[in-house]
């Protein structure tokens, strides 16, 4: 809401209801108390987007993956104010850029298995998993920082679209976007 440099570590004990002291036992430091809120926000939406079910084809999940890694929501509006904070934090702290990098691989990591469990079962043509799951991650952030500016020339569906197009056309997939996705 209000940026990182502007944000004070007695705000944030009064907004989550506990005392200062109790904020500065766990976190001595905002960088920490920023690096641990990332790493929370990001592994709640993991649970709930990234984690494969039963009833899930690789293709569902992967579509899931792309519409999660977006700011699509006002909640992933918030998360990717906070990630565009960390990027440009990385390049000058060494522990936002270690966060940074752990976050980028856990994403990855999480399209990469979509990708393998896709080959695996036949549903998507073999590719290098981790090379095709850079190309999707590095196109979801690129369209997503686009999308946060405003740029007036694209929006969630057609950026959508073409990080779809790119993401499927060399698994084998020929359906477009899954509007379940």
């Amino acid at each position: 809401e209000i940026g990182f440099e502007n944000v004070r570590m007695r705000i944030v004990a009064e907004r989550a209801g506990v005392s200062n002291a109790a904020k500065h036992y766990h976190f001595d430091t905002r960088e920490k108390l920023f690096a641990e809120a990332l790493s929370y926000s990001f592994d709640h939406t993991g649970r709930d987007v990234y984690e494969a079910s039963e009833a899930d084809t690789a293709t569902k999940r992967l579509a899931r993956i792309i519409s999660a890694s977006l700011p699509t929501t006002e909640n992933l509006r918030r998360e990717w104010a906070m990630y565009q904070e960390l990027w440009c934090r990385a390049n000058r702290e060494p522990q936002s850029r270690a966060v940074a990098i752990e976050l980028n691989r856990a994403q990855q990591g999480w399209i990469e298995e979509t990708l393998a469990d896709g080959i695996a079962s036949g549903e998507f043509k073999p590719c290098d998993p981790a090379a095709h799951a850079r190309l999707i991650s590095s196109l979801c952030d690129g369209f997503g920082v686009q999308l946060m500016f405003g740029n007036p020339s694209l929006t969630i569906d057609s950026a959508r679209a073409a990080i779809w197009a790119q993401a499927v056309g060399g698994l084998g997939v020929t359906a477009e976007f899954p509007k379940d996705g």
